[in-house]
């Protein structure tokens, strides 16, 4: 996903332009702080404070010019518009959120009104095409069969969480003028990995195939998620 990014700011931008980024719900900072090291300005928004203090300490540990480009705030993405004034960045981040909020449309076009003319819009999401594939590929038959039918979901910490669809996504892009430009699959063949599982020898050929099967059909539409790239008209 990170090599999918890289290649719409490349696309869009000049070579070398800072750009100033957005990452909402930045977790522990990790894709906030690849964009940091490249050297764009980077703000990381995060209500959850355990998460917080791990992307301060992450932080802590980086050189000086890099922790001058990064910023933290402790806050709900959802409240863009009391943290930031419209159209203060060139691209803004919301990575693994959208399933924990109930009514995105809000966040999405809260998310939007910050982006500058031209700006990039970047969301990964659980596919709400593909709930049945997980449960199908081991076995579960009766979780497989309740699954075509919804989008609601527990997700691997236990949670009731909720998919998106390529689809509706669609058309609220459009609608907060931020129009869908790009998609790609994520988790195609290895979604049903166990967590911790070891790295496999052959990782490389893995990850060649994940890349390639993420940017071609049929394959992309069964992916877990969704990396969808909106542009600001």
């Amino acid at each position: 996903m990170a090599r999918q990014l890289d290649e719409q700011i490349v696309g869009r931008y000049p070579v070398g332009q800072r750009l100033r980024v957005l990452d909402v719900g930045m977790g522990q900072g990790t894709q906030s702080l690849r964009l940091a090291r490249a050297g764009h300005q980077v703000t990381g928004l995060e209500q959850d404070s355990t998460m917080v203090a791990a992307a301060r300490q992450a932080l802590s540990g980086e050189p000086e010019g890099i922790r001058e480009r990064m910023r933290i705030i402790e806050g709900d993405g959802r409240d863009t518009g009391v943290h930031f004034l419209p159209g203060s960045f060139d691209v803004v981040l919301c990575h693994g959120v959208l399933m924990y909020v109930d009514e995105p449309d809000p966040l999405l076009a809260g998310m939007a009104r910050m982006l500058a003319p031209g700006g990039l819009l970047s969301l990964l999401v659980r596919n709400g095409d593909a709930l049945a594939m997980r449960p199908g590929l081991s076995g579960d038959w009766g979780s497989t069969l309740s699954a075509f039918d919804t989008t609601a979901y527990r997700n691997r910490l236990g949670l009731d969480v909720r998919a998106d669809r390529l689809s509706t996504l669609t058309a609220t892009l459009a609608g907060i003028g931020a129009p869908l430009q790009a998609w790609y699959g994520v988790r195609v063949f290895t979604d049903t990995a166990v967590d911790g599982a070891e790295i496999p020898a052959d990782v490389e050929a893995l990850l060649a195939a994940e890349e390639r099967a993420g940017r071609t059909d049929p394959y992309r539409g069964v992916a877990a998620l969704l990396h969808l790239c909106g542009v600001r008209g």
